[in-house]
């Protein structure tokens, strides 16, 4: 007896969903740009339609300082969030060759959350551009089981490439960043999601 769906093609675990992206920005101190990286590329990010973005301010979430990724009814806001997204954006400054504190604070409160999901990066700060911390949250990320893009987007000193109003001076070569980094991100995130979907993640 033939099978008459032998030869069907099998259906395709990828959604046409948007991909919901949740834009982490890590600074809370007194006088921070991060809000202006954070306006620009959620302007920017806008224009795409395959991206549903979701902007998490940590001065807008305080969240508690414990050393364990348990639940916290405190952090439970940001954390469902967490959860329901497909991939990252992290805005963050760079601080003594790193990256600041209540980031990695928001970083260690979770841990599923981040597992199997892509991560991209916008830095900013002196002549490095924030790169320094990228490279160190790469490291982190690796640990929780999250995939970090390649490519990123990084501005060195930020009086030089945003006007007053927080408009890029010369928006050819962020935005041109900006682009790279998205398609990277929705590849992963794409092919992460379907593969969540189709298997649960067995870390521990």
């Amino acid at each position: 007896m033939t099978n008459s769906n032998a030869n069907s093609p099998a259906p395709s675990p990828f959604s046409n969903d948007p991909l919901r992206v949740v834009v982490l920005t890590g600074s809370t101190r007194e006088g921070r740009f991060g809000p202006v990286a954070a306006d620009w590329f959620l302007r920017f990010a806008a224009q795409r339609g395959d991206l549903e973005l979701d902007p998490v301010d940590l001065v807008e979430h305080p969240l508690p300082e414990v050393v364990s990724p348990a639940p916290h009814p405190e952090a439970a806001a940001v954390t469902e969030r967490l959860a329901a997204a497909d991939a990252f954006v992290v805005v963050t400054p760079e601080y003594n060759h790193s990256f600041p504190a209540p980031l990695k604070n928001a970083i260690d409160l979770h841990f599923t959350q981040w597992q199997a999901k892509p991560i991209g990066f916008v830095s900013y700060g002196g002549i490095g551009g924030g790169l320094r911390a990228v490279e160190q949250l790469r490291l982190v990320f690796a640990e929780l089981h999250a995939v970090t893009m390649r490519d990123t987007v990084s501005f060195h000193r930020t009086s030089e490439n945003f006007a007053d109003d927080g408009s890029l001076l010369r928006p050819e070569i962020p935005e041109g960043a900006g682009k790279a980094m998205l398609d990277q991100l929705s590849w992963w995130g794409r092919t992460l999601r379907a593969g969540r979907t189709h298997t649960a993640y067995g870390a521990r």
